[in-house]
């Protein structure tokens, strides 16, 4: 670990941190959740017998199943609030336990309904379900249970990890027909809301505010950005190996409000790569007409980066993600990377206030993308750089909680942002706490779900 320069900015005055409105959205959505379960209660006469109580559990499970869908499409609507002020990974965080829910609760629905109707017909419940597929709109409930339960393997951690981002990312645009379907099955003649034209327009003002989210957010302004900027890209150029940057060059790009620390979703529109949206980080502070990111090989469409040809039509979608100088509640910072994560950090080193030190890790120096730009910051700005390389024998140096406290006295006053492949950041974060850092006081973005 070598220290390329040690002089040091003088600290400004501290400023208060944004305050996340995470708790608050929680907070309506919990609660969305508690109303379908009143509204149930009101709606449903006196449980009877065992049969009463088994169905009684299905259409609850049911309806907190249609409330979930729509949520799950919510929160990946990129709405700027749940994407900017929150986190990008937050809310994908949220998602996947929303995934988690909805499954569990459709698995709940249909074992307790025909359990309900199999106790009270006094038949088998093989024979039951078979007579429930000609009830009303059951073909459309079955057609988006299979569509949910498809989702739901495919995003499963392990399955994920074995799969392309690019085949994981067309089978999730399923969840889109079966929300449609479930939501058809649920207003349909057969579904829970029959005859009750109050819960109907409220499950409908839910639907269709969603839908005017995603059509909103995903379609309408995307389409609005890119017409206005005419993304291309002007260059692109290796930095380490199998690490690229990508220079794009666009029109009034500062109208954006794009931040050092953020993220777009890009889409280069090159054979083989215009059907896939990827969220790349910004590694320079954004310009009036020139935005850079920095890719490392790690699958086909990141690996197709290094062969884009000057002048290929972007499409991007952003500014996304909440690793910015606003969640610092103090002067000095503490910068971690690890591997290509050093992109929205690079761009944090060059702009964040105050006292500034950033730890780089990597394998060997010439896995050091942005090595000569960091050294270049670091030098007019006074901050400093400290490279954690392996040893010559290839022993991984130790970034303990006791060598921390030794190097920056007073750390848990620091603000740490941390950003790397999920294994460094987990480790790192919890070397952070045993020294002293307070959670809030660590800031990190990642996109492992």
């Amino acid at each position: 670990m070598t220290t390329v320069d040690e002089r040091r900015t003088a600290p400004p005055g501290t400023s208060a941190p944004r305050r996340s409105p995470a708790g608050p959205v929680l907070a309506v959505l919990w609660a969305g959740a508690a109303a379908v379960i009143a509204w149930w209660w009101a709606d449903t006469d006196a449980v009877v017998g065992a049969a009463g109580w088994l169905t009684g559990a299905g259409r609850i499970a049911g309806l907190l199943c249609g409330y979930t869908c729509a949520v799950l499409v919510g929160l990946m609507a990129r709405v700027p609030l749940l994407e900017v002020r929150i986190g990008s990974d937050r809310v994908a965080r949220w998602h996947a336990r929303a995934g988690r829910y909805t499954v569990c609760l459709l698995l709940a629905h249909m074992a307790l309904i025909l359990a309900g109707y199999a106790v009270q017909d006094r038949t088998p419940l093989i024979a039951e379900a078979l007579a429930v597929v000609h009830l009303p709109d059951m073909l459309k409930a079955i057609a988006g249970t299979g569509v949910l339960l498809a989702v739901g393997v495919v995003s499963a951690r392990a399955v994920r990890r074995r799969v392309s981002h690019e085949f994981w990312y067309y089978v999730h645009l399923l969840t889109y027909a079966a929300v449609f379907l479930a939501f058809g099955h649920q207003v349909g003649l057969g579904g829970d809301f029959v005859g009750n034209t109050v819960a109907t327009g409220a499950w409908y003002v839910l639907y269709l505010g969603v839908a005017a989210l995603v059509l909103w957010f995903r379609i309408l302004r995307p389409v609005r950005l890119n017409r206005r900027h005419r993304l291309r890209v002007e260059s692109v150029h290796q930095e380490a190996p199998g690490v690229y940057s990508v220079v794009v060059r666009g029109r009034r790009l500062d109208e954006l409000g794009a931040r050092p620390g953020q993220f777009f979703r890009w889409r280069f529109l090159a054979p083989g790569m215009s059907w896939t949206s990827t969220p790349y980080s910004l590694s320079a502070p954004p310009r009036p007409d020139l935005l850079r990111i920095t890719v490392k090989a790690l699958g086909d469409h990141s690996a197709a980066v290094a062969r884009l040809r000057p002048g290929t039509r972007v499409w991007a979608e952003g500014p996304y993600g909440s690793l910015t100088a606003d969640r610092a509640g103090g002067h000095r910072s503490l910068l971690i990377a690890g591997g290509v994560g050093i992109t929205p950090l690079r761009a944090l080193f060059e702009t964040l206030p105050g006292e500034v030190t950033l730890i780089y890790r990597a394998r060997t120096a010439e896995d050091l993308a942005l090595a000569d730009e960091l050294e270049s910051v670091a030098q007019w700005r006074g901050a400093r750089v400290l490279y954690a390389l392996n040893g010559p024998q290839g022993q991984r140096p130790s970034i303990t909680a006791d060598w921390l406290r030794a190097t920056f006295p007073g750390l848990a006053a620091y603000d740490v942002y941390l950003c790397g492949p999920q294994g460094f950041a987990q480790d790192v974060y919890a070397t952070l706490r045993m020294a002293g850092v307070p959670d809030r006081r660590v800031h990190h973005e990642s996109f492992e779900l």
